[in-house]
This record gives structure tokens, sequence and C-alpha cells, in this order.
């Protein structure tokens, strides 16, 4: 106020409306660039665009756009995130022909827009967030404008596709982390081959695509149709094929692909930066493309997931029994398109098959669709292109039908029209059904009905035999097992039908895949039993779980994980094949796993093999995804109970699968949490309330997740002994570094040299969250792979982690043990009975 002592107050009011003027702006031009220590705010002040550093210990500078008056910052588009300023300041500037120039303290061009014709120029941040060049003489035409390059996120206005005009293909890249705006190998754009659609990527591979636009949406995305304040627009002309959205002026919303490949809708809460996560994908086993083959249908609600249209069978049979879809089927009859006797089967409900190879004709009908078709020897589909007032224009496919999905829901999804013989759709055509003798063919008629009925019988009564010789096997056995309790085993019966949903292997094939189980196919042993390598006669590789007659586990266990695994299917879940239940054998037969369990390589003896922090990363993901699918996302919402290292699987790719279900449960709609008296688990992962008075829930996993997810960063094994010294116990010695702000100390010291800083912190920190003491400070696991993925604010500071004394069972309460040979000091077990 010194400097204002003197002044006349006219003075002092225009030297203040002044410097405001200064700070507050929308533009930069030749004489007035913006350094880094300045913002741009648009006129409307909805937007900032500034210099910004990703994290507090970056030194690197980018020209980002944020959300003025969001806090913390939401960055939605960045200009240089190839090219940061490093270890230096930076100037946004413009030259007098209209180039955007980001130059350093050595005025070296760090990036440019490389527009270089424009006289009188300006550079504008507008009401919508787009960054534009533009003559200072002409404020409607841009020479060129933030929009037309966007990173990885879409804002309202903003257009997702190719501008053929301008040579543009606007493509929505991911940052390479929450802290690294440089591009990643996952991508979202608009291919436009076909009927255009939109497809995330992953380097050269396609992950999902939208399913093509039908008037109303992508026939992928359904829910839009439910998006109340929302306008989705999609523009196919030769001067562009673009997609984009508006809102309400209530609404704030945004669109992202985030560091894993997944895509989110975004919807602002409120202004502290609270974001409702509307929608994502790929959400579920159908979405990754193709999950089938040709000529099959992939609903997430059916178990098997895969299923051959009708009229179709499975290519490879061999295959298909173990839930590999992979080959699809094919047509059991040929079509028979000389003499004109085809049709066509309705297919509702549908995400339309991959539109890559159509061909489009918008002025046809779809009457003259289907006639199209019928004409076309080689079209095997058809569907219309517009669905609104009963659907108009034509979709040909002449090649095979893939990435084929139906939706649960009558309100989603279209009708698709898959041609089909005379035979394969159940009925004669016109032609045949003119009869030159009508009695004839009436007894012709009942005499067939007749016998297929009679053999149906017949079928039926043998298959009941055979399911009721299986069945007596199974309870002959049953009757001899009893629980841990003494309390007899009842109704254990494992029909082989509709509740198996499983192939039943016979004992002579699985002796010959593994040898007659010989100890040089053995990898370990569990608490169910001894686990054999073998190879069936097709060539594929499987792991057998063997129930051992000392196990721990019984035939209760065996039936929950043959009835849960066989109703689940997901990336991150271990894949069961088939089961045994022929004499006193209970077998269970897996996909292989070759790189065996996540203890091997965080805890075994020799540690050679050295887990580096982006595929440790990449494990701590699969298990929140496989764990989310488990309690939210499958058709039964599953409790774990036993989520442990040696129970992570890891296949050719170091991709992780959770394992044994024998004690998990199933929990009803409205069900929050169960109780029980015995409880079973493993030291070191069981959250309190469980191990202490056996209380399980959703929170008890999510307790064990953050177990694993601290195992994994610190490479050290969480022994359980909570005794007298609590600190020997490894959550206490992370809490205790973290509390004193060297949570990094605790990072194993084979990949110090490795790992990303700020990744590795915010998974210490959702760890922490998810093993804290009370069931209500632990988050969901949905808002755990937010958290994880970096797209929610980790603004919850975690609390003192649960520590449930041990307790030592008296000699009248049953206990059992036994030593799992797969990772050392590690027991699975009843701890008490009653309390």
């Amino acid at each position: 106020m010194r400097a204002f002592t003197g002044m006349h107050p006219s003075l002092i009011l225009l030297f203040i409306s002044f410097s405001f003027s200064i700070a507050i702006r929308d533009t930069v031009t030749p004489n007035n660039p913006l350094p880094d220590n300045e913002t741009l705010i648009s006129s409307d002040g909805s937007f900032s665009l500034g210099f910004f550093r990703p994290s507090s210990i970056s030194s690197n500078l980018y020209l980002g756009l944020w959300y003025s008056n969001i806090t913390p910052k939401t960055i939605v588009w960045v200009a240089n995130r190839k090219d940061p300023v490093i270890n230096s300041t930076a100037v946004l500037s413009i030259s007098t022909n209209g180039n955007l120039l980001i130059t350093n303290q050595s005025s070296t061009i760090i990036w440019s827009s490389g527009v270089t014709n424009v006289t009188n120029p300006v550079a504008q941040l507008l009401d919508t967030g787009n960054l534009v060049v533009r003559s200072d003489d002409d404020g409607q035409s841009y020479a060129w404008q933030g929009f037309d390059h966007p990173t990885d996120t879409l804002i309202a206005g903003m257009k997702l596709g190719v501008d053929f005009t301008k040579g543009l293909n606007r493509t929505l890249t991911a940052w390479t982390s929450s802290t690294d705006p440089s591009p990643s190998q996952y991508y979202v754009m608009m291919d436009i081959r076909g009927s255009p659609e939109l497809v995330i990527g992953e380097g050269s591979e396609k992950m999902w695509r939208s399913g093509p636009w039908n008037g109303e949406g992508y026939s992928g995305i359904p829910e839009t149709l439910t998006y109340s304040g929302f306008n989705f627009n999609f523009t196919n002309n030769k001067q562009e094929i673009t997609y984009s959205f508006t809102t309400n002026q209530s609404l704030v919303s945004r669109v992202t692909v985030n560091a894993s490949g997944i895509v989110q809708r975004w919807l602002l809460v409120d202004s502290s930066g609270l974001w409702n996560l509307m929608w994502y994908t790929p959400s579920d086993q159908c979405d990754f493309s193709p999950p089938c083959g040709p000529y099959a249908t992939c609903n997430p609600n059916n178990s098997p997931k895969c299923d051959c249209i009708q009229g179709f069978k499975p290519k490879s049979p061999d295959k298909w029994v173990f839930r590999d879809a992979t080959d699809g089927c094919v047509r059991k009859t040929p079509l028979d398109c000389k003499n004109g006797t085809d049709g066509f089967l309705t297919v509702p409900k549908t995400k339309l098959a991959d539109t890559w190879n159509v061909t489009v004709d918008t002025s046809l009908s779809l009457v003259e669709c289907k006639a199209k078709c019928l004409n076309t020897c080689a079209c095997n589909a058809y569907a219309p292109s517009d669905v609104r007032n009963g659907g108009s224009g034509c979709i040909i496919w002449t090649s095979e039908l893939t990435d084929l999905r139906v939706f649960v829901s009558d309100a989603y999804g279209q009708d698709l029209y898959v041609r089909m013989t005379a035979a394969d759709l159940g009925s004669s055509s016109s032609t045949n059904s003119r009869k030159s003798n009508s009695h004839k063919w009436l007894i012709i008629i009942i005499v067939l009905a007749l016998l297929i009925l009679i053999l149906a019988c017949i079928g039926g009564l043998l298959r009941r035999r055979r399911k009721r010789r299986q069945t007596r096997g199974v309870l002959a056995v049953t009757t001899s097992f009893h629980d841990r309790s003494n309390r007899r085993v009842d109704n254990l019966e494992l029909s082989g039908g509709n509740d198996l949903e499983l192939p039943l292997l016979d004992l002579g094939t699985v002796q010959s895949a593994t040898d007659h189980f010989s100890n040089a196919n053995k990898l370990g042993e569990g608490g169910f039993g001894p686990v054999y390598k073998g190879r069936l006669r097709n060539g594929q590789e499987i792991a057998v779980k063997r129930l051992s007659k000392s196990s721990v586990q019984g035939l209760v266990e065996f039936k929950n994980e043959v009835m849960l695994i066989a109703k689940l299917q997901h990336r991150n879940l271990v894949r069961l094949l088939g089961c045994c239940i022929e004499g006193e054998e209970r077998i269970l037969v897996y996909e292989y796993m070759p790189n065996k369990s996540l203890d091997f390589f965080l805890f075994g003896k020799s540690k050679d093999q050295v887990l580096e922090w982006p595929t440790r990363f990449k494990i701590i993901m699969g298990i929140a995804r496989g764990l989310l699918y488990l309690h939210q996302d499958s058709r039964l919402r599953v409790i774990h109970r036993d989520l442990k290292a040696s129970n992570i699987l890891l296949d050719e790719e170091m991709n992780p699968k959770i394992s044994d279900f024998g004690m998990a449960r199933i929990f009803g709609g409205d069900e929050a949490e169960g109780n029980t008296r015995k409880i079973v688990g493993t030291y070191g992962y069981m959250s309190p309330e469980y191990a202490m008075h056996g209380v399980f829930s959703q929170k008890s996993d999510v307790f064990s997740f953050g177990v694993l997810v601290l195992e994994i960063i610190t490479g050290k094994k969480n022994r359980g002994l909570y005794l007298a010294d609590r600190h020997t116990n490894l959550l206490d010695r992370v809490w205790s570094s973290w509390k004193e702000g060297n949570s990094l100390q605790v990072v194993d010291e084979s990949i110090k040299s490795s790992y990303d800083m700020n990744e590795v912190i915010r998974c210490i920190n959702v760890g922490l969250l998810c093993v804290q003491n009370h069931t209500e400070d632990r988050p969901l696991m949905a808002s755990v792979v937010l958290m994880l993925s970096g797209d929610s604010v980790l603004s919850t500071y975690p609390k003192e982690p649960g520590v449930p004394l041990r307790r030592v069972p008296h000699q009248s309460e049953s206990s059992s043990s036994k030593q799992d040979t797969s990772s050392t000091n590690e027991m699975s077990m009843t701890l008490f009975e009653g309390r």
C-alpha cells in the first residue's frame, strides 16, 4: 500500500483496473504473450488455459486447458504433450504470421502450431474451451483450433472423427500415466470403413467397437438413449464423418480414455471436483472384440457366454466344449441361392456384427434391402441403417458375422436378419409348400412327428439314466464324507445339467493327460490337494486339481467351486474347463497358467525373476478388475473370502487370474454382509471383523486386496502374527512409514530403478485405504479401480489399519490347518467354530 501513498484516488482506481485487465484476458497477440505464471480465462469464466506441471515433483511444463471453477484441476487438453519444457520457464506467443509457439527461457522453440498465413493474428480461448487462431479482422473463421487436435478428452462441442476437407483424423489418445501426458498405446478413433463406428485400439489391435450409428445412437452403446439433457450428433457426408455431443447449460460432461484403455463418460456433480461415472467400456466380457468368433453371439449373462446362431454349429467342437469359442460357428446347411428357398432368421436386441466390410445404401427401404440380400448370393445378413420409424436404409454383410452380441433388455439393441436355409429355419419355402397330394403329405408329417417324439423320449430316458449313474457315484461317496464339525454333508448332488453348466470328464482322460498323476507333472499342493500339469489329446495344456482324502477342504468346497466358477467368466478369473466326479475322485480341470502364482515371484526362495513395476501395476489392476466383476458386474454377487498371493495365477503375458473359489459365498441382491460360525481363510489376509466375529462382506475382500497390494509393492509377506509386537506386521510397517512421510522406503529393493514414483504412492495410499480397521472406511472395488487408474482424486487420508488379535483355539474347538507348499508359512484353515 506504501506505493499508492500520495496518489489521487482516481489514479489508484485506473491502476487497479489496468492491472485487472492484464491479469484476466482470453487472448494472446504478437505484442502480448502468455508467460508460465499467467493464464487465459474464457470470457464466461468456464475454461482456463496456461502452463501446468502434472505432479508436484515434476520439472516438466505443459500448456494445458482445464475447467476454471473446478478444484483440483481437471486437464482436458494439452498442446505440447510430446514435447514438455524441461527445467525451464516457458512462454506461449504468436508470431506476426499466426504461428503459435511455446519457447523456453533460451527462446528455443519447443512446440508450434505450424500456421503461417494469418494477417493481424490473435489467439483466443473461446467459451467452449477451444483455443483458436484467427485474424483480428475476422472473428468467424479459424486458421487453427485446439479442437482439431484432441488429447485424451472429448468435451461438449468437440468432434471425434475424420474431416476430409482438412485431412484430419481427430483421435483421443490416453496419457501414458496420471503424471505423464505423453501419448500411450491406447486410443479412440473413428473407423470409417463400411458403416463407420468408434473403436478403442491398443497399438494395431482393436479392443472394442461401438457398433454403427443407427439414427438414434451407436448400436453398441444403447445407454445413451436414457440420458437426459444430452444431444448426440453423428455426421456422415463427403466433408466429414464425425461424432460429437452437447449438453444443456446445467450439465458439464466429458469423455476420456485412461491409461488402462478404458473409455469413460463423466458428469460433474459439483464444483468440488466430484465427477460421477455415468458409463465406461469395455465393461464386461462381451465388450472385448471379438469375444466369440464368427456366427456366434455373446451374452455376458449366459454361461457359457458364447452361443451359435440358430442354424449354425461350433466349427471346433473339441475347443467349444472347453469354452474356447474363438473359431466360432459354421452353417449346418449351405445356402441355396439358386433355387430361391432361403429365408431370414431375426436375431433381436443385438449390437450389430462388425461393419468394417459391409456395404451401405441409405436410399433403400427395409423391404428393398431384404430383396437385395436375397438376390446377392454372397449376402449373409442385412439390417436397417436407421432404426427410426420402423427402419430404413440397408446394411449388407457379404463376409462372416463377427463380434456379435445380444442385450438382455428389450429396450437395447436392434434386429439383425441372418440369411438361412429353409431347413435351418424350421419351415419350408412357399414354393415347396404347394403340395400335389395334401393327404399324402399330411400322413407323412404325422408319422414323422410321432417318430421324432418317440426318439426324443428315448433320448431323454437315456440321458436321465446316464445322469443317475453319475449321481449315484457322487452320492455313494458323499455319504462317506463328513465336514470338520462332524455334521453330515447333505444335498451335494452334482446334476451335470443346468446347475453344473460344465463338461464332465472321464477319469481315463484325466489320467492320460497327467501321465497317471505322475510326480513329474506335479505343480504343487494346496488346501484342496495336489495340482498337476496335463496335456489333452488335442494339445491343450491344463492344470488338474485332485481332491485329497486328507484335504482340509471337502465336498462342500468342491461343489462350491464347481457351481460358482462355472457361472463366472472374466479375463481376470481363472477358467474352469471341466470336472471329474467318477468313483471316489473329485477333480477340477483348469486352463494352465505357465507363470505359476504370484507368490512364486514375490516370496519365492530365489526371486531370480524380478517383477518390474509396470508388471506389478498391471497385476494390481487386473486383480482389482476381477474382484470388481465378482462384487458388482457378474450375474452373481460373489465374496471370494480367500484372496491371497498364492490364489493369483499368472498367464504367459503375466496377466493375473483369481483362482480357488472353494470358500466363496454368493450374496443375494439385498444382502450387504454374512455371518458364519466357521471361520475359513488365511492368516494375514483376513479382515478384523471376519477373523474375530465371523462377519464377512465385500469389504472383507477389499481388506484382502489391500494386503495383496502392499505385498506386491514391498515384496514382503504379511505374516499375520498379531502378537505383542505389532510392528512385525507388514501393514503396521507400511502405515508407520506413510505417517512419517517416508512411504517409498518400503518399496521392494529389486524394483527401485523401474517404478513410477507417483503411481507407487497412489497404490500405497489405496492399499492403506483398503486395510482400514472399520468396514465403513474402506472403499468399494468400483472406487478402488477408479483411484488406481488415476480417474478419481485420492482426497481421503487413510486411517490406522485393522489388526485382529489371533485367537488360539481351545482343544474343544475344531481347528485344522494345512501347510500350503506354494507359499511359505501361509495357511488356509478353519480358525474356530462357535463364539
